[in-house]
């Protein structure tokens, strides 16, 4: 990435406002690792120490950057926490000598994050834009990698992204996850259960031949600078911010999974986000039942129809497709009919004379969120959710996978095959 391209996008693009970084003031590195942390003291130390772990060689290159964050109506012992955390992080880069620890202070007065577009999204933008002015140019592509305070990393961690960096032609990757063990056995029985959903649902689009068949967790992201540069940053949403933020970097420069190690997300409640593993593992605990509901299997059937029926019906009217989707489902050609794929499909062809790059436009616009809703349209009709022992046994015979009863070897099957070392 040329001084010149990045120095467009941090004029154009890049957060606006007081933050800074503090802690390590070297420049010139390979790449950065960037943690929010909001109310984590507790945890962040173990997450820097994993990391600390790591060769001397690749911590040499990375700068290690914690964004101490929370918006202003944050309650009181979050902000109490975060103070305690930024007194600790002087300490953490003495202790720590072999890290390049630098920290972003977004927690005290003045430089908090906004109720309006303040969160986890923010935070992450706040760390990877202040991180790439650190960065090298000219002949480096520099790496931006996302990590959360709570999770832990293996020894071979940096080493696996930088050598996965020199072989993919992809600017996007994933890295293998796989939670920590829960701290009493019905909040284990539930973080299997809900990373047991998670595989499921992957393994269902790719079932379906979607190429959005892939993990979207925000602990475990990488890209090149200049691919993060291309896709225009990090979006600022409070939640959700790592599927959209894959999603995009899947259209503009593409995805593949990083092979050799894993990293591993805490697999506690939280109460920080509307949604996801802390949120769904809080309502498991508190007695919610439905709180994790697996997708009907019959679900990712009707999306592999529809995905087929477009891609040899290439030469097809907008008509035609949604008439041949009424004969698969009327739930799936009511969808289609909501979201206006009749003119979009007229656009689309319009736009695009070749049926190579026709399918890479429709898959454009059925994206990742399209892709979901069209799930969540079926669950809330004529497919509800079900339980993994309905849900799995379809999905593992339809992939060609050994019989598997129970959730926890179902889940390391799966574990298994989506490349997690069986341990």
């Amino acid at each position: 990435m040329t001084p010149d391209v990045r120095s467009r996008y941090l004029g154009t693009r890049t957060i606006d406002g007081s933050w800074e970084l503090s802690g390590c003031g070297e420049t010139g590195f390979a790449g950065t690792v960037v943690i929010p942390a909001l109310a984590e003291s507790a945890r962040l130390g173990a997450t820097l120490r994993s990391l600390a772990a790591n060769p001397p060689e690749p911590l040499a290159r990375f700068l290690i950057v914690v964004v101490v964050n929370h918006r202003t109506d944050a309650p009181d012992r979050d902000k109490a926490d975060n103070r305690a955390t930024l007194a600790l992080l002087p300490a953490w880069g003495q202790r720590l000598q072999q890290l390049r620890l630098a920290w972003v202070d977004a927690a005290t007065t003045g430089r908090e994050l906004p109720v309006k577009g303040g969160g986890v999204g923010l935070a992450r933008k706040i760390g990877l834009d202040l991180a790439l002015s650190r960065l090298a140019g000219n002949d480096v592509d520099p790496l931006l990698v996302c990590l959360d305070a709570d999770t832990l990393v293996e020894p071979s961690y940096l080493q696996a992204i930088i050598d996965h960096f020199r072989v993919t032609k992809r600017g996007g990757a994933i890295i293998p996850f796989r939670h920590q063990a829960g701290e009493t056995s019905a909040e284990q029985a539930a973080i299997d259960r809900y990373e047991l959903f998670l595989r499921s649902y992957v393994l269902g689009l790719e079932l379906a031949g979607s190429p959005y068949a892939f993990h979207t967790v925000g602990s475990a992201m990488a890209c090149t600078a200049s691919a993060y540069v291309r896709m225009g940053g990090m979006n600022r949403r409070a939640a959700g911010e790592d599927f959209y933020f894959l999603q995009q970097l899947h259209r503009t420069a593409g995805i593949d999974q990083v092979r050799g190690t894993t990293v591993h997300p805490a697999s506690r409640p939280s109460h920080r986000v509307p949604f996801g593993t802390g949120r769904a593992i809080g309502r498991t605990l508190a007695g919610d039942s439905s709180a994790i509901g697996f997708y009907h299997p019959e679900c990712f059937l009707l999306l592999g129809k529809w995905l087929q029926l477009v891609g040899n019906g290439l030469g097809s009217d907008g008509d035609e497709l949604l008439a041949a989707a009424a004969d698969a489902s009327p739930h799936l050609a009511e969808y289609l009919e909501k979201e206006s794929f009749g003119p979009t499909w007229a656009g689309l062809r319009r736009n695009n004379r070749h049926e190579d790059t026709l399918l890479q436009a429709f898959h454009g616009w059925f994206d990742g969120l399209r892709t979901m809703k069209l799930i969540h349209h079926l669950a809330a009709g004529p497919l509800p959710r079900c339980g993994p022992e309905a849900a799995l046994p379809p999905l593992l015979e339809r992939a060609g996978l050994k019989p598997a009863m129970g959730v926890g070897d179902q889940l390391e099957l799966l574990r298994n095959v989506q490349g997690i070392a069986l341990k």
